[in-house]
């Protein structure tokens, strides 16, 4: 025969058993839904980053371009210091 208190702690068992379940799953959903947040902020990041050095290296271009258009960087014009003051 088995007494009440026994078919109490294995059905006190068992609900334990399944609370004990049910918060492993939704531990690996909550990490699975992080990761899944993570990689997406990871690829906008580097799909921002891309475009960026994309931008500056066409910047570059052009420049490097022009300069080689123009035979160089424009010089600038020494300014002399008036005679007869010293410094």
């Amino acid at each position: 025969m088995t007494s009440t208190k026994s078919v109490e702690q294995r059905m006190a068992a068992a609900a334990t058993k399944a609370r004990r379940d049910n918060d492993a799953l939704q531990a690996v959903r909550d990490y699975a839904a992080e990761k899944a947040r993570v990689d997406a902020n990871t690829s906008r990041l580097r799909a921002l980053r891309l475009e960026k050095e994309a931008t500056e290296a066409r910047a570059a271009a052009e420049l490097a371009e022009l300069k080689k258009a123009t035979g160089g960087a424009p010089k600038r014009a020494r300014r002399r210091k008036p005679s007869g003051m010293s410094a």
